[in-house]
């Protein structure tokens, strides 16, 4: 890690970090995550049977929403004009498990990494919301950033 936690100043307080000077460029990030489930729940989900209607449905209009929302969420986020939200769920039953992986994107002077984690975030706690009726052990977990792209930093993918 280079350097020290950008979020704070001299005196230790929590700032938001300034970006005025920065340059725009167009910023990219990819985010995913896990919920793990009971079969049954599975095949309910991909049978559109479950009693709250199309799960994956709602739970990719919830990620959009948190994603746009992200500085409502975090404090020290900066507002951003999103110029492009992605948002896909596969299905794996041999794993018994819903991959969701989001995708966001603008030209700005900040990243966007935290719109897509929380985007993740809140599709997959929708997903558990709407199931939990009839599976309350489902597990979320892997919720990570995968890629990182633009500003100064250039590309960051993880390991």
């Amino acid at each position: 890690m280079s350097g020290g936690f950008t979020h704070f100043d001299e005196q230790g307080r929590a700032v938001m970090v300034d970006v005025g000077a920065k340059r725009d460029t167009v910023r990219r990030a990819v985010a995913t995550g896990v919920i793990r489930m009971n079969e049954a729940t599975l095949e309910m989900i991909a049978a559109g049977g479950a009693k709250k209607g199309d799960v994956l449905g709602v739970a990719r209009v919830a990620a959009i929403q948190a994603a746009k929302r992200t500085s409502d969420l975090i404090p020290l986020c900066h507002p951003l004009a999103l110029t492009h939200l992605a948002v896909e769920f596969d299905l794996d039953r041999e794993k018994s498990c819903i991959h969701c992986k989001v995708t966001a994107e603008l030209a700005g002077k900040t990243g966007v990494e935290m719109e897509a984690l929380t985007g993740v975030g809140v599709g997959l706690l929708t997903i558990y919301d709407m199931c939990k009726a009839v599976d309350r052990g489902m597990v979320i977990e892997g919720v990570r950033l995968l890629r990182k792209e633009g500003g100064k930093s250039g590309v960051w993918e993880a390991a």
